[in-house]
């Protein structure tokens, strides 16, 4: 499962994989700026806006308002963005049709609203500045509140927390006598720990561990929601449980690395049924061997299969970012200071969402009435 790009957390207003010159006639830009653009953008988000700008214009192309053009990659994705704005201009009506059309087709409306996200990200890069989006918005409410009356909507099925509780039957279940099983105890608890994002927890590098008195300081370079990349230090203390310890599972995990002469490069690594560390990979991921997003997704639903957890649960990459905002909460952390170790944004919509999760019980008002 990839992160949604769709996150109320996310900020759509990046320049996309499309980005190039203006459509009225600007300087062109060089390959290597072109590129620094597009990096700009997260990978995940990328390649979701890229699909469904492909998927867009193809629309277009089907009902002639575009003439037939290669769209199989970022370059001509461009170019046919562009050519639908010089020959329409104002692309309100078509993207308000084209809602339309995804609502009739019974879309989820964070799927059409991602969709609406990329074109608008799209129609700002071609240079024709932000897309008028008033109708396509209203028409979306609309249909979220059809989908709500007659009861067609599908509930968006959250991602379980993992609890303290949980997270000690994950570890368990590892035999964190083999390579793996260290690996994989490590990451579980560094990711609990730091509350990231699962493609934060793969960007970590060795070099982004510093060990002090306290504890463990962990430098997260950049995120979805830090736009500069003007990154964060999160400082992980001592726990009281040894297998659950940030501090002791991260140097439990280097010690291994370093047994086999890894002293830089990404801490969490793969591993192959030999034994072997930071393979090439034959499908998906990096030549250095760090493990991606979705193999963090993996191993987090495959342990909590293994614990014997609630198979019904959706445990994914997420578990372990919204146990750390439950947990803490519950426990009586200030959500300012929660947000601000975990990434969230001040007042984050998603952040308050998991808080409520818990004040729904923890402080309903109808405790302690008498009923």
């Amino acid at each position: 499962m990839i992160e949604n790009p769709a996150d109320p957390d996310a900020s759509v207003d990046h320049v996309p994989a499309s980005a190039d010159a203006s459509v009225a006639g600007a300087v062109e830009l060089s390959a290597s700026t072109r590129d620094r653009l597009r990096r700009a953008m997260p990978d995940n988000t990328r390649r979701a806006y890229t699909g469904d700008l492909r998927r867009f214009l193809s629309w277009c192309a089907d009902r002639n308002l575009l003439a037939v053009a290669d769209r199989s990659d970022d370059e001509r994705l461009a170019d046919a963005m562009r050519q639908l704005l010089q020959r329409h201009g104002d692309l309100h009506v078509i993207v308000t049709e084209y809602v339309s059309a995804l609502a009739d087709a019974d879309r989820a409306p964070a799927t059409i609203e991602r969709a609406l996200a990329a074109i608008t990200a799209a129609h700002r890069a071609a240079g024709a500045g932000g897309l008028q989006t008033e109708g396509p918005r209203q028409l979306l409410r609309s249909y979220r509140r059809e989908r709500a009356t007659t009861g067609t909507g599908v509930r968006v099925r959250k991602a379980a927390p993992v609890t303290i509780v949980a997270l000690r039957a994950m570890t368990d279940a590892l035999d964190r006598n083999s390579l793996v099983g260290i690996r994989d105890t490590a990451l579980l608890v560094l990711g609990f720990a730091l509350g990231t994002r699962r493609s934060e927890l793969a960007a970590l590098d060795i070099a982004d561990l510093n060990f002090t008195a306290e504890g463990v300081q962990v430098e997260i370079r950049t995120s979805k929601t830090d736009r500069d990349s003007l990154g964060r230090t999160a400082a992980l203390p001592y726990g009281a449980h040894s297998v659950t310890c940030p501090v002791r599972t991260a140097q439990t995990w280097l010690a291994s690395l370093a047994d086999y002469d890894r002293s830089l490069g990404p801490l969490f690594v793969r591993i192959d049924r030999h034994g072997g560390l930071g393979r090439t990979p034959t499908g998906r991921g990096s030549s250095d061997g760090r493990l991606t997003g979705q193999a963090v997704a993996l191993v987090v639903a495959r342990t909590a299969t293994a614990a014997g957890l609630d198979p019904k649960a959706a445990w994914s990459g997420h578990s372990l970012r919204r146990g750390f905002a439950t947990e803490t909460y519950r426990t009586g952390a200030d959500p300012l200071r929660i947000a601000r170790a975990g990434g969230w944004k001040d007042g984050s919509a998603t952040l308050l969402g998991y808080i409520d999760d818990v004040d729904r019980w923890q402080a309903n008002p109808l405790a302690g009435v008498g009923l």
